[in-house]
């Protein structure tokens, strides 16, 4: 047989389910010489597989196939002509040559393990794979990628290509990438990847006290992978012996390796040595234009199982069985090992993410108390006892909280949202909300310490973002068309002109500004639903005896009901929105040719963290801090839109804290259900659709790269959105939780989840991302740091504002009306009265209830202003002016505290942890003195050796690479 074609195995071609795979009959390799390079049409097999053919899955099939294959593996293994009549009576004449061909596939494919991610000669790893449809009436794709693998080639790389008639679709060419170690070491040096060169010396004395406790939440010692403690140093190609290199075919890991590769994917040129167009190049441009179909790193076995090749690592298979399973959702993330599969970048999320969870435990904790607290404290409820109570809030009659359609209507019927209430809005709540703002500074000043600790354990503490600041995005440099000299680099490069730089800014501003004001337009609309479906509820639920509401009436008050329907109605909103903004977002960033992809990212981050924050968090602050605020008094309302006849709406006599709870409680926690929904179910459904022609036909017929081929590519924006989702998230438990003290709760039983969801989504149904470097959480951090000095700030007003606890405080401490510290008096104190007889006939109502007759002259509402027989009435009393005054000290008082502990507590813990900087700095100064001896024994041995010879030249560690060009922005 003149070419052996690697596709191997016996999965299915996407990894659905554990059950649906076969046991492995060969699984070792058997060493081969073979060329490592090869275009599509070299040395196909004298039997190829067309396209069109398919094979049941049939076991007795496979098996009596199987009894009649010859019992040795040679390469061209021979059946008898008596042995073909039986195939053909097994099978029927009309398919017997389809099967006799597949059977011939499967027969050398067996030589190889369907798991490996090594060549056919068993001995080189695959570190990258290119997949392309080769289509024959496109001669410039057929150019292009002839090109560029050839100039894979002159920069070292070693590539092998598998036939499109091996692929299960019958016209998919892989091509396999092999990097060698001369291309790892030149590549390494030129990105200055840190290599160990001395065994750390530094005792490490941090105990933890009490360490046992933590034992039910630890993982095998072999699985946290603890590497040996080294000092570290950027690799020198020519310095190689002063590193600790035992092995160079596992120096640099799978996770390296693939780094090192696609940087050179991504400065590739795909045109010829003579044509002057030296913007064509880069993998990016390629998968852009159709050249290529997907370029990505192989995983190294199947989820599931181990691979059965001794060779390869099975990571995944460690990662998918104790950190992506839910039911390791008590155990410590793998971190070391996540770093090592999949990189810095997308390691540094799960140790935010884990860090995150574990800080929400403690916040979480307290505000379950501060809700106990409220549910203890049930029957010291006296305004809800008032409420409640047929001698007082039975006999207060409440003005009409609409006009016409609105009638009169008794306190009393309130009481279980006063309540309800009470659970939240209570002393507790103030205590909440301060500790909040502490915990946030706790939080941020923590994570700030762990991220040093892990910026010097997986060496990024020198680590620059200058040269990913150096690579121009493709996209850029096909929209500019103008050129100038880069200072850096001193090569010509596009740039875009200043002038159309600042019309698409100017542009972009003005389409973020015309979609937050859809945004609010959308707002608008909800709360005049609010506005008019309450005139609704409020005639259907007026006469609350009705036979058809006796059950419900007590419970869902025509407040309730709107704001419940108000909630879940923006909730739609604001996923259909969600939708739409995101395209807008990417195409408005589009729009303004970011140079780099840090700056793209940037961009990006600012609109649509811009978007959400307005869309998710609009309706929150509409009843924080606008609902009941502006509506005016009985005879004098302000109406929304002016002339219109929606009135603005008011708050419970048990105030809008409730509300604001109900709002938060609906879309947070519709949110998050529908997020992690999302997040794993599409994945697998798109996963599943791609895969089901695959699942009718044998396993075995299907290998590592096919498999890989089928699953979700991880996008470069993949974290961007998990980021986002937690910022959210982050948003709603500090900007609003003093009016849900559980919001914590909530969020950790949602991060206890999602860890686990993002672990298998990624280890299951993606496919493997290239690995990149990232030493902190980058413009996020900015983010919440932001947020927490505006959650200080929205807790202030809530609890001024929008809960009733000063004016309760105010009552109780001056206006009480008897000698006891207590709230008796307060509900009849707090609302005003008002002359009915001084309505207009706008506002009187159609109807009145049974119980109203011609001896109620008044009615009450929510405010503190002058009686009817007063000279000054219905003008803001004395009372008002002092409750005022005291939610201002109050804001200032509790601003000023709790930013004074939020500084202080930040000064007092450093950034940067001492044991840390301490090593750190010992690790420059071994890095100066080792360079120093080892140049000076370099130096003693040269000129020994050119005293005894007349050999002058420099000893080389590695044969020179000049017949390889080195592809770098940075030389």
């Amino acid at each position: 047989m003149h070419r052996l074609t690697g596709k191997t195995g016996e999965d299915s071609l996407i990894e659905m389910s554990p059950t649906d795979s076969f046991s492995d009959d060969v699984n070792g390799y058997h060493h081969h010489a073979s060329s490592s390079t090869g275009s599509p049409e070299q040395g196909r097999s004298e039997f190829a597989l067309t396209p069109d053919v398919r094979v049941e899955s049939c076991e007795s099939l496979n098996n009596s196939l199987a009894s009649l294959a010859p019992s040795d593996h040679s390469d061209s293994p021979q059946f008898a002509p008596q042995t073909i009549e039986q195939i053909n009576a097994l099978t029927g004449f009309s398919r017997k040559r389809a099967l006799f061909l597949k059977f011939r596939s499967r027969i050398d494919k067996q030589k190889y393990s369907k798991d490996s991610v090594f060549f056919r000669d068993g001995v080189r790893r695959i570190d990258f794979v290119l997949s392309y449809i080769d289509d024959k009436d496109d001669q410039r794709k057929q150019e292009r990628r002839r090109v560029y693998e050839s100039n894979l080639q002159k920069v070292g790389l070693e590539l092998e290509t598998e036939d499109k008639t091996e692929s299960e679709d019958g016209k998919t060419y892989f091509v396999k990438i092999h990097a060698p170690w001369e291309v790892l070491a030149t590549y390494a040096d030129v990105l200055k990847i840190k290599v160990p060169f001395k065994v750390n010396d530094i005792p490490d004395n941090s105990e933890i006290p009490m360490n046992w406790l933590s034992t039910p939440f630890r993982l095998p010692g072999h699985i946290m992978n603890p590497e040996p403690d080294y000092f570290t140093a950027p690799f020198n190609k020519s310095k190689s012996d002063f590193f600790l290199i035992e092995d160079k075919e596992t120096f640099f890991p799978p996770s390296t390796r693939n780094r090192i590769v696609y940087y050179i994917l991504a400065r590739c040129p795909y045109f010829k040595d003579e044509c002057g167009d030296r913007d064509k190049k880069g993998i990016k441009r390629l998968l852009n234009n159709g050249t290529y179909t997907a370029a990505f790193p192989l995983h190294d076995s199947r989820y599931w199982t181990k691979s059965k090749d001794p060779n390869c690592e099975s990571e995944r298979f460690s990662l998918y069985k104790y950190w992506a399973k839910f039911f390791c959702f008590f155990k410590e993330q793998p971190l070391n090992l996540v770093r090592k599969y999949y990189g810095e970048k997308i390691g540094i999320y799960f140790a935010w993410l884990g860090f995150y969870t574990e800080m929400l435990f403690f916040a979480a904790v307290v505000g379950t108390i501060c809700f106990v607290y409220g549910f203890l404290t049930y029957d010291d409820n006296e305004w809800s006892k008032e409420i409640c109570s047929e001698e007082i809030g039975g006999n207060i009659v409440m003005c009409p909280l609409c006009d016409q359609k609105c009638t009169y209507w008794r306190l009393n019927i309130t009481c279980n949202s006063s309540w309800q209430s009470h659970l939240f809005d209570n002393v507790a709540t103030v205590f909440f909300a301060i500790f909040m703002g502490i915990w946030v500074t706790l939080f941020l000043e923590f994570w700030k310490r762990r991220q040093a600790r892990l910026e010097y354990e997986w060496d990024l503490v020198d680590f620059e973002e200058e040269q990913q600041q150096l690579q121009l995005r493709p996209e850029y440099e096909t929209k500019c068309t103008n050129r100038k000299l880069n200072r850096i680099t001193q090569e010509m490069e596009p740039y875009l002109p200043i002038t159309s730089k600042c019309a698409r800014i100017c542009l972009s501003g003005a389409t973020v500004l015309l979609w937050i004001s859809l945004i609010i337009a959308c707002i608008i609309g909800v709360i005049a639903y609010r506005l008019a479906v309450y005139a609704s509820f409020a005639s259907i639920m007026k006469n609350n005896t009705a036979t058809n509401l006796d059950v419900v009436a007590p419970y869902v008050t025509p407040q309730l009901a709107t704001s419940v329907t108000a909630s879940c109605i923006n909730f739609v909103i604001i996923m259909i929105l969600n939708l739409l903004y995101e395209r807008v977002a990417i195409k408005i960033t589009d729009m303004e040719i970011p140079k780099t992809h840090v700056e793209y990212e940037n961009k990006l981050t600012v609109k649509m963290f811009l978007f959400q924050f307005v869309n998710y968090y609009s309706s929150c602050f509409y009843v924080a801090f606008f609902k009941g605020k502006f509506v005016g008094y009985p005879g004098n309302y302000t109406y929304m839109f002016g002339s219109s006849k929606l009135r603005n709406e008011e708050c419970e006599p048990g105030g809008c804290l409730i509300e604001l709870t109900t709002q938060l409680v609906i879309v947070m926690t519709g949110k998050q259900v529908w997020g992690n929904i999302q997040e794993a179910l599409v994945p697998w459904l798109m996963n599943w659709w791609g895969s089901r022609k695959a699942r009718s036909h044998p396993e075995s017929l299907y290998s590592r790269w096919e498999q890989d081929y089928d699953l979700q590519g991880f996008g470069q924006l993949g974290l961007f959105y998990e980021y986002l989702e937690m910022v959210i998230q982050f948003g709603f438990i500090t900007l609003f939780v003093a009016s849900f003290p559980l919001a914590p709760l909530l969020a950790l039983i949602n991060n206890i989840i999602e860890v686990r969801v993002d672990a298998w989504k990624l280890t299951t149904q993606f496919r493997r991302p290239v690995a990149a470097k990232a030493h902190s959480i980058g413009a996020w951090e900015e983010i919440l740091g932001g947020m927490a000095v505006l959650s200080v700030v929205t807790n202030a007003f809530i609890v001024a504002f929008t809960s009733d606890m000063i004016p309760r405080l105010v009552y109780m401490y001056a206006y009480r009306t008897h000698d006891e510290l207590n709230m008796k008096g307060y509900i009849n104190n707090s609302l005003s009265v008002f002359n009915i007889s001084q309505f207009s006939q706008e506002e009187r109502p159609e109807e009145y209830p049974s119980w109203f007759n011609s001896s109620i002259t008044t009615c009450r509402y929510r405010d503190y202003r002058y009686p009817p027989d007063d000279k000054k009435r219905y003008e803001h009393n004395m009372q008002f002016w002092h409750i005022l005054a005291a939610k201002l000290a109050f804001i200032i008082i509790m601003e000023h505290v709790v930013f004074m502990v939020k500084f202080f507590v930040a000064w007092m813990i450093p950034d940067v942890p001492s044991d840390v900087r301490a090593r750190v700095k010992r690790e420059r100064y071994l890095v100066q003195e080792y360079l120093h001896n080892y140049e000076v024994e370099k130096l003693k041995i040269q000129l020994s050796q050119n005293s005894n010879s007349d050999c002058t030249c420099t000893p080389m560690i590695y044969p020179s690479l000049s017949k390889h060009e080195v592809l770098s922005e940075c030389l």
